[in-house]
């Protein structure tokens, strides 16, 4: 995969990408085509999300894979409402003003995990940068209380960047989750307009800092591609992430959910993704996930497992 086909100047003809007309023409590749979700477990799953009023992220982010990790018992849960304090260019999650939290929601989340029987739950949330402690101590709650009524279950927490404090970030490990997830999400060229609320060098900050505070606690991360990025920046991302130890490493395709968010530049082969794990992998990472459909929760329980042989 060379440099110059990621980075391809686009030209406008009357404010639109002519890029980005082409690919809204274009049939979508069949290896991004899945089967459209309807089995039994996914029905279960999808009434007692509702009956508890839970958020998940398999919904709000309209992941493609919801259908197979529902089916086969597994999801991600959104904590802290469905309401995002960032508005990033690439996230389907609505942004504005959230609503107040609900203090029992970690219970409830409990009471999920613990009648489907889970063993691998990942928890994430919306950005709450209106909160003290920008939820931190909400997801030690969530996570202390999986552990109350399944301490079989291992959980993996997938968390925003708490604006760069440490004191939040410790509260979370203190909390123990078996997996410490933050996603870097693109390079740093792209953050102004992919992701205005964050930094690069703050999520590195984050994973660096989970490493020396907890260092038995693996780190993980993923990056979308498809946003205009050439191969030598995912290079060069993926030497900043080893820097910092960071374990697991997830790569996907990114897919625009709609005509208001962040033109998609390109689709990447399969080929492609296998090259980017080759690459990886030689760098040092202890377990990659790099395809069209993989999204940071994707086979989570998998990837923990990879890792956990690998070390």
């Amino acid at each position: 995969m060379s440099a110059s086909n990621l980075g391809t100047p686009v030209t406008l003809i009357r404010g639109r990408h002519v890029k980005d007309a082409l690919l809204s023409r274009s049939p979508k590749p069949e290896w991004l085509k899945v089967k459209a979700p309807g089995s039994d477990n996914y029905l279960k799953i999808r009434g007692l999300m509702r009956e508890l009023n839970l958020n998940t992220v398999c919904e709000e982010a309209h992941c493609p894979n919801i259908g197979e990790c529902w089916h086969h018992g597994t999801a991600t849960f959104m904590v802290m409402g469905d309401v995002c304090t960032r508005a990033c260019g690439y996230c389907n999650v609505t942004h504005g003003a959230p609503n107040q939290l609900d203090l029992n929601e970690p219970a409830k989340l409990a009471r999920a995990v613990g009648e489907m029987q889970l063993a691998y739950v990942v928890v994430t949330s919306v950005d709450r940068d209106d909160l003290p402690d920008f939820g931190a101590s909400h997801f030690a709650n969530t996570i202390r209380a999986i552990k109350a009524v399944r301490p079989e279950c291992r959980v993996e927490v997938l968390i925003p960047d708490f604006q760069g404090k440490e004191e939040p970030l410790r509260q979370v490990l203190d909390a123990r989750p078996d997996v410490l997830n933050h996603n870097t999400e693109t390079v740093p060229r792209l953050y102004r307009v992919a992701r205005p609320g964050g930094r690069y060098s703050r999520a590195l900050e984050l994973l660096d800092r989970a490493r020396t505070i907890a260092p038995a606690i693996p780190t993980k991360t993923g990056i979308m591609v498809g946003l205009g990025e050439t191969m030598d920046e995912i290079v060069e991302v993926l030497r900043d992430l080893r820097k910092v130890d960071v374990k697991i490493l997830t790569v996907g395709q990114y897919l625009r959910p709609s005509a208001a968010h962040l033109t998609m530049e390109r689709y990447y082969t399969p080929d492609e993704f296998r090259e980017i794990k080759r690459i990886a992998l030689e760098l040092g990472f202890g377990h990659v996930e790099s395809g069209p459909l993989v999204r940071s929760s994707y086979h989570a329980h998998e990837q923990a497992d990879s890792y956990a042989a690998s070390t």
